[in-house]
Parts: C-alpha cells; sequence; structure tokens
C-alpha cells in the first residue's frame, strides 16, 4: 500500500506544476496580445501623430526636446 503522505505530497506538486505552467502561459498570451496591439497601433498611426505623442511624453517627464 502506497504511503499517503508520499501521495499527498505528490499530488501537491502535480498541482502545482499545473498551476505555474497556467500562469506561464497566460502571461506569455497576455504579453503576445499587448505587443501585437501595440505594433498594430504604431503601423496605422500618423506620422504626425506619433510625434505629438513623443513630444508630450517629453514634457510630461521634464525633458528638453527642442
Amino acid at each position: 500500500m502506497p504511503d499517503m503522505a508520499y501521495t499527498e505530497a505528490a499530488a501537491r506538486a502535480t498541482a502545482r506544476a499545473t498551476t505555474e505552467r497556467k500562469v506561464t502561459v497566460v502571461s506569455a498570451v497576455l504579453a503576445i496580445v499587448i505587443g501585437l496591439g501595440i505594433l498594430y497601433g504604431v503601423g496605422l498611426a500618423q506620422p504626425a501623430a506619433l510625434h505629438n505623442a513623443a513630444h508630450d511624453a517629453r514634457h510630461a517627464t521634464g525633458l528638453p526636446c527642442h
């Protein structure tokens, strides 16, 4: 008959590994979606809009730009 403590420990280890794998997959998918969203947004933005966004961001952080 298998040792109950060993069986429970093995079950907990398996559950922990499964949870860690799910978190990793969800994180990777989220990173890909955000990255593609940024690329899509920048790819379709007009050059003037990109300049103005960068210009405003520089002013907001107190960096000189001119």
